[in-house]
């Protein structure tokens, strides 16, 4: 009997994953025989059960909401043998990454089989969750890459982010849509659509969706790369690691164990928004003139 081309990524995708928690696990153990320097942010020690709780973290908590993922930051000081495998192991990640963006452009069923299907092929990876129903897969979670530092570092600068937001251009059709699709008898509701008829059809608008903070890495490396950078800024949802061949940390700050309740930019004086928002049931902007 012929394989459906459903099956077919569906096994696809099975493999993958063992991949991925093969390839994790070989980097964990790799870490732990190279007994170099880790710190763990917001802990005592990094041990090896810190780093696999943080590498294998692939599942939803209770109340999670689905589209954020969790952090574990920290910094691994990588040998070479280390390095070799946390690229290893983000090469396995984009290629999980590539085939599930395939099976949502031509198979989306599948997606909720597969989250239902991947947690039983490794079950020793969710034993804390017996008892409490089945695991949910988080799939960001798992093909989330590890940050890598590309060159040996100096210093380490961690601080939160909390200014972060995604911005999806409107029309003011698009706006008008989603308006609609409130309740129209609510009187803030029919101000804002008063307020959007004003406007000429072709204005472009801004929807904003503030992100959570996240903590974001300022690397300063101990020699120009090639490109001639001396620093590089990334964010560190996952352990750093840092080339180390005497697999020792580079210096590091310690950053407050929460982000700061109120805005710690300043704001660009060339901010293209205009301050208040145009339709604030759905965080709608006009652009500045």
């Amino acid at each position: 009997m012929t394989a459906t081309p459903e099956y077919q990524l569906l096994a696809r995708l099975e493999a993958a994953f063992d991949v991925v928690v093969e390839e994790s696990q070989a980097l964990i153990a790799a870490c732990r025989r190279s007994q170099a320097q880790a710190w763990a942010f917001g802990r005592e020690h990094a041990d090896a059960d810190w780093l696999q709780q943080a590498l294998l973290d692939f599942w939803y908590q209770d109340g999670q909401d689905g589209r954020s993922t969790r952090s574990h930051v920290g910094l691994i000081a990588a040998t070479p043998e280390v390095m070799a495998q946390a690229q290893q192991v983000n090469a396995t990640k984009h290629r999980l990454a590539g085939l599930l963006s395939q099976i949502r452009e031509q198979a989306p069923a599948l997606i909720p089989e597969a989250k239902a299907v991947l947690p039983f092929r490794h079950p020793e990876l969710h034993t804390h969750l017996r008892g409490s129903g089945l695991a949910r897969l988080h799939l960001k979670q798992c093909w989330r890459a590890i940050p890598v530092a590309p060159a040996p570092v100096a210093r380490v600068r961690l601080a939160w982010y909390s200014s972060g937001r995604s911005i999806k251009r409107l029309s003011v059709r698009e706006a008008e849509q989603k308006l609609l699709a409130l309740d129209t008898e609510a009187p803030h509701v029919r101000i804002q659509l008063r307020q959007l008829a004003g406007l000429p059809d072709g204005e472009p608008l801004a929807q904003v969706q503030p992100q959570a903070p996240l903590m974001r890495a300022n690397l300063f490396f101990r020699e120009p790369l090639e490109d001639g950078q001396r620093r590089r800024a990334m964010n560190v949802a996952l352990p750093l690691f840092v080339p180390a061949d005497d697999g020792r940390l580079p210096d590091h700050n310690l950053p407050p164990l929460r982000p700061p309740q109120s805005r710690t930019r300043a704001r660009r004086r060339d901010e293209r928004l205009e301050q208040e928002p145009l339709l604030p049931s759905l965080r709608v902007y006009r652009y500045r003139r």
